[in-house]
């Protein structure tokens, strides 16, 4: 186990992707020292915060708790914040966080907590015993089981683990627009994954407007102690996709089903929670819970809730003035990604060409990897993603 050293008690970002790149700007602009930990090179690691970079085994794997233990003792560090970006990390810290919180300070809940998140079948149903709104949704256990008459086609099948589901079919999601397609579906998965451990739901229709909210929290024991909202205004796949233009905004009612649901887990640390409004009934239904930081996590610290600080804040004990988000608007931008995708759904009549180019003069906008006062990692970004073009 490490012992004490004169070292200011610092904060492990692992995975440095954006919004990796994010917290360690927060918490290196700060004066908290910051190591990145990814499993390959990365944009974080060209930050001018990142004090040490390291590569790992794979998040989802146990030997990646085992190396962070052994990082601790090489380097001599205690108590440093462990602040994960990624799903498979935060399933592993989960899994070990008894082990791990001998070495450093976890936020990550136990599993009895991240188990009915990643289940996606158990918090749809602990969403609907809290009346929450969720699409209608069928688990069947074969495949001639019968359609209940409220699933309407079109429908997505996922995994109730996406992780597990994704490692055993090569798809995060099949897509059926009649009963035909979803037992094909169904027969082809059954090869490879338990059925059971599905599920089907109808596809809330898109009618370019409806896009994902994304409400966003701190927690302690369940009770949000800080919060911010904000909204995908363009993504790639264009429909339900990757964030590459976003707004801050606020919506009542996904704060309140935010507050009921986040209250019956007890949870604690920082959670993104998607809903999409369904423009039959006009009803925000909850799509999943990232019990994480996310893409776009600079848009709330633009908007006063810096989500990194108030982490390593609460573990340190630290008397925390949780902030209230700013109401005016602000937007976050991918450049690169944003281009090209709306550049194609120009050209496919999805994205309308005055509303793009408008979105270009809007003030108050957040780059996803640039920054005057740390420019190499949207150097290196901008490197990454033309070596990763020019060998595909």
């Amino acid at each position: 186990m490490p012992s004490n050293t004169n070292k200011q008690s610092g904060a492990i970002i692992i995975e440095g992707h954006i919004q990796g790149l994010s917290n360690t700007r927060s918490l290196g602009e700060a004066g908290i020292p910051v190591y990145v930990v990814d499993r390959g090179f990365c944009i974080a690691m060209h930050s001018r915060y990142c004090k040490k970079f390291f590569r790992s085994p794979d998040f989802i794997k146990d030997d990646f708790a085992w190396f962070l233990m052994d990082l601790a003792e090489k380097e001599q560090i205690k108590d440093w914040v462990l602040i994960p970006s990624n799903d498979h990390a935060v399933y592993t810290l989960s899994k070990h966080k008894r082990e791990l919180e001998k070495f450093y300070r976890v936020i990550t809940p136990e599993l009895e907590i991240i188990d009915p998140i990643y289940d996606k079948l158990k918090l749809l149903n602990l969403a609907e015993k809290n009346n929450i709104p969720v699409p209608i949704t069928q688990n069947f256990h074969s495949v001639d089981e019968p359609i209940t008459k409220k699933l309407d086609f079109p429908v997505l099948t996922k995994g109730r683990n996406g992780l597990s589901f994704y490692r055993a079919t090569g798809k995060k999601a099949y897509l059926a627009h009649n009963e035909k397609e979803l037992r094909g579906q169904l027969l082809h998965i059954q090869r490879h994954y338990d059925i059971s451990k599905t599920f089907t739901q109808e596809l809330i229709f898109y009618n370019g407007k409806n896009k994902t909210i994304s409400f966003t929290a701190f927690c302690d024991k369940g009770e949000i102690m800080t919060h911010w909202t904000g909204v995908k205004l363009r993504e790639h796949p264009i429909k339900f996709g990757t964030a590459t233009f976003t707004k801050s905004t606020y919506i009542e009612a996904c704060y309140r089903h935010s507050e009921k649901l986040l209250k019956s887990l007890r949870y604690t640390g920082v959670c993104e929670v998607e809903y999409l409004q369904d423009p039959r009934d006009k009803e925000y239904k909850l799509i999943e819970i990232n019990p994480r930081t996310w893409l776009w996590v600079a848009l709330a610290k633009a908007s006063g809730v810096d989500y990194a600080k108030i982490i390593y804040d609460y573990l340190h004990k630290e008397t925390i003035d949780y902030p209230q988000a700013r109401l005016g608007t602000n937007y976050w931008i991918n450049p690169l990604t944003d281009i090209v995708f709306s550049a194609m759904g120009i050209l496919k009549a999805q994205l309308n060409p005055v509303t793009y180019f408008l979105s270009l003069f809007k003030n108050n906008k957040v780059n996803a990897y640039f920054s005057i006062n740390d420019p190499m990692p949207g150097l290196a970004y901008f490197y990454y993603l033309l070596n990763f073009a020019r060998h595909r």
